[in-house]
């Protein structure tokens, strides 16, 4: 079948819009009427990256209608509501990546093994979830990416419990996202970090109790002034090296003991190759450091995020900022590099 998509055709280049061949699914795979995706800063490094593989589609977070399965799909059927995401709905062990969709371009294969960026999307069965069909046509994409990763992370990675203090630096859709969950948990205090004070304002609607702007101020003493000591967790929601380096030393100090454990940095934001941090912090201190790779189990937690939405918890319709067109994603691509996108933005076909 033919279908209309976003190519990505080299390093910098301006994404394609144009049609594309999709094949009649394997076995294992399963086709879906996409309504709408995410906006995500993962595909401005994938676009950046001289390295990644093209031709290629993007996306990796989109809702819609399920229109063909493979003969071993089971869990879905024809005519449900989907969510596309990159995180396999069953657990895995070891990092992997599904085989690419097998979508062509002037006969060309396009690289993807999960693409949202177009009117339809061909991908492995383990990608899509069954959600409740009355799920909003335009706001469940997201929770196939920033939610689940941002409240992901506050929730499975951290385990945040009431009245323990996070901060979380960067509030962009993932950082709003963790932001919320933190609140939904009932963390004490939620405090937002940024550079961006219109951002920080939005973040107070979405339950941080404390902002930090860190133009003006050094975030790290900041962070342990409002905690008395340092948060009991601090999440890198943005990737930068500053940032990598400056979440470990917002956590409280631990210490000598079997049980005198510091507090837990927590990376989410896609980082750069490298970062210097004092290995003091981890034997002086105890403190922890992890990564959050899209913690969350789909089939479980996505229909969770949308009752939670639904019961005005979680608001995705105030997360959901800004909405173009996909013959518009190359200016939606260029809003969100200049920052100009609070919130997340979406597609909507």
């Amino acid at each position: 079948m033919k279908s209309r998509a976003a190519i990505h055709t080299g390093h910098d280049n301006p994404l394609v819009i144009d049609e594309v061949n999709i094949p009649d699914p394997q076995d294992d795979q399963v086709i879906v009427k996409l309504y709408s995706s995410g906006v995500c800063h993962s595909q401005l490094h994938q676009m950046h990256n001289p390295e990644t593989v093209t031709p290629s589609l993007l996306g990796h977070e989109g809702f819609g209608v399920v229109t063909h399965i493979g003969s071993s799909v089971t869990h879905i059927k024809e005519g449900d509501a989907a969510i596309v995401t990159w995180v396999p709905r069953e657990p895995t062990r070891g990092r992997w990546r599904a085989p690419s969709a097998g979508v062509t371009w002037n006969e060309q294969p396009l690289d993807a093994s999960t693409y949202t960026w177009g009117e339809d999307a061909i991908v492995w069965g383990g990608y899509v979830v069954k959600v409740e069909d009355d799920s909003p046509k335009d706001l469940s994409s997201i929770v196939g990416c920033a939610v689940l990763t941002g409240a992901g992370a506050v929730t499975h990675t951290a385990k945040v419990r009431p009245q323990e203090s996070v901060a979380i630096f960067g509030v962009g859709g993932v950082g709003m996202s963790a932001i919320q969950m933190a609140s939904i948990l009932e963390a004490y205090p939620i405090i937002a970090v940024d550079l961006d004070e219109e951002k920080l304002k939005f973040a107070k609607e979405f339950g941080a109790t404390h902002t930090v702007n860190a133009k003006n101020v050094d975030p790290v003493e900041a962070i342990i002034e409002i905690t008395g000591g340092g948060a009991d967790y601090a999440f890198d929601a943005i990737g930068l090296r500053i940032t990598n380096e400056q979440i470990l030393p917002s956590t409280r100090s631990g210490g000598s003991g079997a049980d005198n454990i510091g507090g837990m940095a927590v990376l989410i934001g896609m980082p750069g190759p490298e970062m210097t941090v004092w290995p003091g912090h981890f034997m002086f201190h105890q403190r922890q450091y992890r990564g959050s790779l899209g913690a969350t189990y789909p089939d479980k937690d996505f229909n969770m995020y949308l009752r939670l939405h639904k019961e005005g918890k979680f608001p995705l319709d105030k997360l959901v900022t800004k909405r173009y067109r996909l013959d518009e994603i190359n200016q939606a691509c260029h809003e969100l590099e200049s920052g100009n996108i609070m919130g997340r933005a979406i597609l909507e076909y």
